[in-house]
């Protein structure tokens, strides 16, 4: 992954404030892009989004049928975009955001593509459907988790949009969405490609199935929210320097005490809240109309060349 690596830690080890609880079960990733002769380095971020825009825009199957053609590949996946352009429309550039949580999950988590979201969601003509994010990762001791995510593109990180998030992973944890997310899982064939042990699979599809408390899963289950933002500091940034970094930082580790302030506070009610964990993820951007835009030119790009195919 091209992108630096500004905090990784768990929340109790950079939380200030001692009287919140549950504070386990909760960490912090802010990851930073780089700067290039006085600019922030918009291609490298792009091209990051278009390396990991087919496996979740296309199916194992579709994926594996183009795989030695690669610009093929990026048609097709485009092809298989909706976007949301809409200026009014708080979830503009939503896809985007997707395909970099993808990027990160696969890239620092080590994370399987269990169901590649944003094609199962372009199908089901239901943007609004379900997790933005569905991976299982695998431990060294033949067990797994669930990865449930979600994830946003702002103009900024307030505490007015801090709450937004926070009232969305509450509705993601409802059981009803819970139990059709897992019902996504085994009834897709990606998690038969992807696994090669049988056990484990086995396992996997037991732990899932509808006939199962979904309190037995809580444990397994993580919740990471990445926030792409536009930030300040990085649009008056022109050279990477440690008082970016230090300022950066410093703002990160605000947002994340009042975001799991709030979490806290607002879902701490939620039957094994205190089993799940949770993973914020912050990554500014200097402007996002620019972002966005380059992104929806892109796409629009292999459209087009679908249509003349």
């Amino acid at each position: 992954m091209e992108f630096e690596v500004l905090i990784d830690d768990q929340f109790l080890n950079v939380c200030l404030d001692n009287s919140l609880s549950p504070i386990d079960k909760k960490s912090v990733l802010s990851l930073f892009n780089d700067f290039e002769d006085g600019k922030w380095r918009s291609r490298e971020f792009h091209s990051f989004i278009w390396d990991n825009i087919a496996e979740t825009a296309l199916s194992y199957s579709e994926r594996q049928s183009l795989i030695s053609n690669s610009h093929s590949t990026l048609v097709s996946a485009a092809e298989s975009l909706r976007l949301t352009t809409s200026d009014k429309d708080i979830g503009k550039g939503s896809e985007l955001a997707e395909i970099v949580l993808y990027g990160i999950m696969k890239h620092h988590f080590k994370a399987l593509p269990v169901v590649p979201k944003i094609f199962y969601k372009q199908n089901s003509q239901d943007n609004a459907k379900g997790a933005d994010s569905v991976h299982i990762v695998l431990d060294d001791d033949s067990g797994f988790t669930l990865w449930f995510g979600e994830a946003k593109f702002f103009n900024d990180i307030s505490n007015a949009r801090l709450s937004q998030i926070i009232e969305s992973v509450g509705k993601s944890l409802s059981t009803d969405k819970l139990k059709r997310e897992n019902a996504i899982i085994t009834n897709v064939n990606d998690i038969d490609s992807l696994i090669d042990n049988q056990k484990l699979k086995e396992d996997i599809k037991a732990a899932l199935s509808p006939k199962k408390s979904i309190d037995v899963i809580k444990p397994k289950l993580h919740i990471p929210i990445l926030i792409l933002h536009e930030c300040e500091i990085t649009k008056n940034t022109k050279v990477l320097s440690e008082k970016y970094k230090e300022d950066l930082k410093e703002f990160h580790l605000d947002r994340a005490e009042a975001y799991y302030k709030n979490h806290i506070k607002t879902l701490s009610s939620i039957n094994f809240y205190e089993k799940i964990s949770f993973h914020l993820i912050l990554f500014p951007v200097p402007n996002k109309e620019t972002i966005v835009n380059r992104f929806i030119g892109a796409v629009s790009h292999y459209k087009q060349e679908a249509e003349n195919d």
